[in-house]
């Protein structure tokens, strides 16, 4: 039905577009009119190109006519998280600070290769400034809601990617992550979402924040996040950091199980707190992976908390990024983000590389740790989703977001590829994740593992009775 195609996965348009059940120029303005209504209230997106969307979707329709679609994703839609640069299409990166009115030539790696898939490109999701945070409000765009309450955040800082997948705003968005900003939201909104290992998907300009920061999929399905990898992970010569290309084919390595793979459970990484009714539901998943063959061990990895390293070198980071601009661009940024700059002022160089030696000690740490075992799993997050446009669910934690996510950022620290996978609802009817982290460059045990999971639950197929039909 026209109404749901919308909620359909890039797989499932693909084949329909094939048998010409549909039409991409449908399935367009299908995604168009349920954006129009129920963004309204979610606040995900920060730019729409109807026209340009409707052209490609033309353009898509044409080739799968001839029989000749450009790839795996020829016709689908998809978001771009607003700190990927888009040609023609300004990148604000939720800043007042950016001039929107200069030329933007440029298309980021992974945008690039997902028009040269043929993707339908809709818009922009919105972002806190600069991606610094892991919740999704600035003072450009404000703030972006959770569509299974529209009370809650839906985390950040690939908010609005994580909540405009979540509300049927079409099957994929690209998504940036630094300390967590895919697990993050993909946990609270109830999505799939991958960081790949460092490097695996190239990136173009370099993070301001250095080799913490990590470009992936966000997806309702495991399937379609493997089929936006077999194109984002293609290789491109601006990035000099990238991974040699792999043609291992991601979608194919998705099946086979889990059956015999050795997996490590932490519940909180030795030092963490977790909510009770969010342990539950992580404890429950290892039970089914156990369930489904792994041979799962309860056991912590052994470090203390990165907290104070990591914080170190990411309010570095801000310190590069921001220290010099003007004084009266510096008083239209975020609040919470002036703060982080000032505070980085006092960082020092023998701070900055003792931070440095700490990230290698815990990089060989968790490389010698990962010889024993296939995969790590642990909660995505210690709590569910808290009131929208508060920097942190408690106002007594000093450490703004790296408080209150301490199982993601760790493994940007180390480069591991590290993915949330939805593994329930807690008795308020928020979404749970399970993140699932991988030894560094086995992307592709991570997928298989959370599709095996994702195929015996079929999480994806639950919706936010919050979104209404458009069609």
């Amino acid at each position: 039905m026209p109404g749901e195609l919308n909620w359909l996965s890039a797989n499932e348009l693909t084949k329909g577009y094939r048998k010409r059940k549909f039409s991409p120029v449908e399935v367009t303005r299908a995604v168009l009119k349920h954006i129009a209504s129920a963004d309204r209230s979610i606040n995900a997106m920060c730019f729409i190109d109807e026209e340009q969307a409707v052209a490609s979707a033309k353009a898509s329709e044409r080739r799968w006519m001839r029989g000749k679609p450009k790839g795996g994703l020829d016709g689908v839609p998809a978001l771009v998280k607003d700190i990927l640069l888009t040609r023609g299409w300004p990148t604000l990166r939720g800043s007042r600070t950016i001039d929107p009115k200069q030329d933007w030539n440029d298309d980021a790696p992974s945008v690039a290769r997902l028009k040269e898939q043929g993707a339908v490109l809709i818009g922009k999701t919105t972002t806190p400034e600069f991606g610094w945070k892991g919740v999704t409000d600035s003072p450009l765009t404000g703030v972006t809601r959770n569509p299974w309450n529209l009370s809650k955040t839906p985390g950040g800082s690939s908010g609005g990617s994580a909540a405009a997948i979540a509300a049927g705003y079409g099957p994929l968005s690209l998504g940036t992550d630094g300390g967590g900003s895919i697990r993050i939201p993909a946990g609270f909104s109830g999505i799939f979402g991958l960081k790949p290992s460092f490097g695996r998907v190239p990136a173009y300009p370099a993070s301001p924040f250095g080799t913490v920061a990590h470009v992936g999929p966000m997806t309702r399905t495991v399937e379609d996040a493997a089929v936006m990898m077999n194109a984002i992970s293609l290789p491109d010569s601006r990035d000099w950091l990238s991974l040699p290309y792999d043609k291992r084919d991601y979608v194919k390595n998705l099946k086979g199980g889990i059956k015999g793979l050795k997996v490590a459970y932490s519940a909180g990484l030795g030092y963490a707190e977790v909510e009770p009714g969010v342990r539950r539901l992580v404890d429950r998943a290892a039970k089914s992976l156990a369930a489904l063959g792994a041979k799962v061990e309860e056991i912590d990895p052994g470090f203390e908390d990165p907290a104070p390293a990591f914080r170190v070198l990411w309010w570095s980071g801000a310190r590069s990024l921001l220290s010099s601009l003007p004084e009266e661009k510096r008083r239209l940024l975020d609040p919470g983000l002036a703060d982080v700059l000032e505070q980085s002022m006092s960082i020092s160089l023998d701070e900055h590389l003792e931070a440095v030696k700490q990230r290698g000690a815990l990089g060989s740490k968790m490389r010698q740790f990962m010889e024993r075992y296939d995969l790590l799993i642990t909660p995505s997050l210690p709590i569910s989703a808290f009131e929208a446009g508060k920097l942190q669910p408690d106002s007594e934690l000093t450490g703004k977001w790296v408080d209150w996510t301490p199982f993601s950022f760790p493994f940007n620290l180390t480069q591991q590829p590290a993915a949330s996978v939805p593994c329930g609802f807690t008795e308020e009817g928020l979404p749970a994740g399970l993140q699932i982290v991988g030894r560094m460059f086995d992307d592709w045990t991570v997928l298989r593992a959370a599709h095996t999971y994702e195929q015996a639950h079929e999480w994806a197929d639950r919706r936010p009775s919050l979104v209404f039909a458009t069609g």
